[in-house]
């Protein structure tokens, strides 16, 4: 898809004013209800799909299936970013009417260092087409480490602050406490971050991690950096109301590493056939409307099996706990 520096500029510029108006709109400290949450996420769910739209009538199916495809993979690898953000939250005991001012910068914060990945990977693949059984072999790898870390998932995972943040908090310093939405105070003559800017760059720079498998994903469904950078931004910049719409079924899609590490095993695949197809190598390609299809329906089955397991879970946690009960009320009455 052949994409002028206009309309690079003015697709970056409705994104900027979209993010403005999310600001504007979220910029009084509250908590966020779920009625609240679910109408902004189908409003960037809508945002996304007439984007979508654009893209069908004015290049074409092809851009519009990668486009959607990108996205739904972005979205749902998105997804898994919010076990990790839970555990920030609760880490840095960020106040709940806090929390969607956190998310807010936060994301942004990762957008901005999703950009500079997304540049780079389109420089890299511009250069040297071999990435691409990098970039295949580095998904296939991680969909069995994924697997791997879901069956030995720890209950009592904790968040670890990485190198970078700790660098960052000595040279800087750390208020004792919240200062309402501010980012710096000034403590005992110094000038000092507060708990709210730690937690916004605990998530902005975490994302990062997630985004050393998401990059390489998309770029597996399309090498175009527009649809690239417009699928992660979309992505992402609905993530802060998905927080709070499904954060307490969060722990209940037992199943979802399960379907993403799929989804990247898949993506994977797709990438080494491309190379070896680009290398000369005379064996079939994935077609996006494949692709689109393969990752529905992982997600549709994971969500399914995920809410099933869940509810015979609850059910037999429930008949213990009676039973527990029972057995408790003959001991007490012997």
């Amino acid at each position: 898809m052949d994409v002028s520096l206009t309309l690079w500029v003015l697709t970056i510029a409705g994104l900027a004013a979209l993010i403005a108006a999310d600001f504007v709109i979220g910029r009084k400290p509250h908590d966020v209800s779920i009625k609240e949450a679910g109408i902004w996420t189908a409003v960037w769910i809508a945002l996304a799909g007439l984007f979508g739209l654009g893209l069908f009538f004015f290049g074409g199916g092809q851009p519009a299936g990668e486009f959607f495809a990108g996205f739904i993979t972005e979205k749902s690898l998105s997804v898994d970013n919010l076990f990790v953000f839970v555990l920030i939250m609760a880490k840095f005991v960020v106040p709940s009417r806090y929390q969607q001012r956190v998310l807010l910068v936060g994301v942004l914060i990762a957008l901005v260092l999703r950009a500079v990945f997304i540049a780079a990977g389109a420089a890299i693949i511009a250069s040297f087409s071999w990435v691409f059984y990098l970039f295949g072999a580095f998904l296939i790898w991680t969909a069995w480490k994924l697997i791997q870390d879901a069956r030995s998932k720890d209950e009592d995972e904790e968040y670890e602050e990485n190198r970078l943040l700790k660098a960052v908090e000595r040279r800087f310093g750390v208020a004792d406490r919240y200062h309402g939405t501010k980012l710096w105070i000034q403590q005992n003559g110094k000038r000092v971050m507060t708990p709210m800017l730690v937690v916004m760059l605990a998530i902005g720079t975490t994302d990062v991690l997630f985004a050393l498998d998401s990059i390489p994903a998309i770029f597996g469904l399309t090498q175009d950096p527009y649809i690239v950078f417009t699928a992660n931004a979309f992505a992402l910049m609905g993530l802060r109301q998905l927080y709070f719409l499904i954060g307490g079924l969060l722990k209940k899609l037992v199943h979802l590493s399960y379907g993403l590490s799929i989804i990247l095993g898949f993506i994977g695949v797709k990438l080494v056939l491309h190379a070896l197809h680009e290398s000369g190598v005379h064996v079939p390609e994935i077609s996006i409307p494949v692709s689109l299809g393969v990752i529905c329906a992982v997600l549709i089955v994971t969500t399914i099996t995920s809410l099933v397991a869940s509810r015979r879970q609850a059910a037999a946690e429930a008949v213990h706990a009676r039973s527990g009960g029972t057995q408790k009320d003959s001991v007490d009455a012997s």
